[in-house]
């Protein structure tokens, strides 16, 4: 059972009310959701929705004391004793264990679709508990964000899959972005859930929260994957004059396999060409490892400081052409751009620009393939979002009143992009859950391969 009592606390204040506003017999209410037309992107990648079901909405969600503690909060929050839908929990209570008479039906999770195409749809299953379905829109709102994340996340795999076909090697795109966000979001459930989202569409996380919603709740043993990293607590705390010995040090205690280092502490290209290219016995540690060495610049103007940074690593380890044409570090030198990773509005022509964008391209141009870079994102990847960014909104579309169906639309003359759909506009997607049981239970793998890339 979950702890969270949804009677009390699971809705905007202004819900409260309106068990008493619907018509008089008012058997059914049917709502759904979607990204209105409008949105930053195209197209959206579904996903959450399965988490916030078994997390708020599945099981016993409703108690005595649940109750008893709403009567309470809403007396005093509203300043009326009487307004507190006590009949209707009180059902939901005595008649279906606490569990809710509601049912949804959605899409699988992981499909691609068009802005503007219904996701789900919600809806009574009790005659008498109309009032409940978009009571409920404000929890199963939120699936806004994990969808906006693993959209915004394959919108970013898109631009750097071009890139790897015209330059490198796409086999390693499932890497090239990594999750660094844990810590620029703000709180540990929206570092799980949005972290998760990301790895719908890429492997690379240091967010350890994601890893267990797609444990627990998608099924995936390890979704993510990360490498042993420093940071500036580590490379200065030897001083300037020392750096050298911390790289050593790194090196002699992950002497194979990834590892990585951030190269900014005081002089970036400095630190290539003299700490690193200075002392043989480092460069020579380097290229001898059975493994790969990561270079991080963590500060600098993009995409020119990558550039510096790759021009300057070539200088000190050398380069080869591949196939296509392009210049590639050795194997055992790559780079990783960690900072300022994230959208910037619109280009030239309208399509939304990112600053992988803006590096790759630069790279391009030079003749340098995206083999060499990979990138790192924290709150622009997790958070850097809105409901309004793909437009989300759940809304009414059906009724039923006294035995009648109705169906129900909005059409605002101010703003005819927020009109909705009318009718049962879900019906064909399967019911995924049921007075308060999932009926489906996606996992990662299969919703992995329907956002896949086509």
């Amino acid at each position: 059972m979950n702890n969270f009592n949804l009677a009390a606390f699971g809705t905007d204040s202004y819900k409260v009310s309106h068990y008493g506003l619907y018509p008089p017999g008012t058997e059914r209410v049917y709502s759904y959701c979607e990204p209105r037309v409008g949105g930053r992107f195209p197209e959206v990648v579904f996903f959450g929705l399965q988490y916030i079901l078994q997390q708020y909405l599945a099981g016993q969600v409703v108690t005595r004391e649940h109750i008893e503690e709403a009567a309470e909060v809403h007396a005093a929050h509203f300043g009326n004793e009487n307004l507190f839908n006590r009949e209707g929990w009180e059902i939901i209570l005595n008649e279906y264990g606490g569990r809710l008479p509601i049912e949804i039906r959605a899409l699988p999770e992981g499909s691609v679709v068009p802005e503007g195409t219904p996701l789900f749809s919600i809806e009574n299953t009790d005659d008498r508990l109309a009032w409940l379905t978009n009571y409920l829109e404000t929890i199963i709102m939120q699936v806004w964000s994990p969808t906006t994340v693993a959209t915004s996340s394959r919108e970013i795999k898109k631009v750097i899959s071009r890139y790897l076909d015209l330059t490198g090697d796409p086999a390693g795109l499932a890497f090239k972005l990594h999750d660094f966000g844990y810590r620029g979001v703000s709180s540990v459930e929206t570092a799980a859930l949005a972290g998760s989202a990301h790895l719908v569409n890429f492997m690379g996380t240091d967010t350890m929260a994601a890893l267990r919603i797609t444990r627990d709740c998608y099924g995936e043993p390890m979704a993510g994957f990360s490498i042993p990293a420093t940071e500036h607590s580590i490379m200065t705390a030897r001083g300037p004059e020392d750096e050298a010995d911390i790289v050593r040090q790194i090196l002699e205690t992950y002497p194979e396999g990834l590892v990585a280092m951030v190269i900014d502490s005081y002089d970036t290209i400095g630190f290539i060409e003299d700490v690193i290219g200075g002392n043989s016995d480092i460069k020579e540690a380097i290229l001898s490892r059975n493994g790969t060495v990561v270079f991080r610049p963590d500060s600098g103007d993009l995409p020119y400081i990558d550039v510096e940074v790759f021009r300057a690593l070539e200088r000190v380890f050398g380069s080869k052409v591949n196939d296509k044409g392009y210049v590639v570090l050795p194997d055992q030198v790559r780079m990783i751009q960690g900072d300022g990773i994230k959208w910037k509005g619109r280009h030239l022509n309208s399509s939304p620009w990112h600053t992988v964008e803006d590096i790759l391209e630069a790279f391009a141009e030079q003749r340098i393939s995206a083999d060499n870079i990979a990138f790192g994102s924290g709150g622009g990847l997790l958070q850097d979002f809105t409901r309004d960014t793909q437009r989300f909104a759940i809304k009414c579309c059906w009724m039923q009143v006294n035995g009648e169906a109705r169906d129900i639309f909005k059409q605002p003359s101010t703003d005819p992009t927020k009109n909705s759909k009318r009718g049962r506009v879900c019906d064909d997607l399967p019911v995924v859950f049921r007075n308060g049981e999932l009926l489906i239970n996606q996992n990662l793998a299969d919703i992995r391969n329907r956002a896949e890339l086509s």
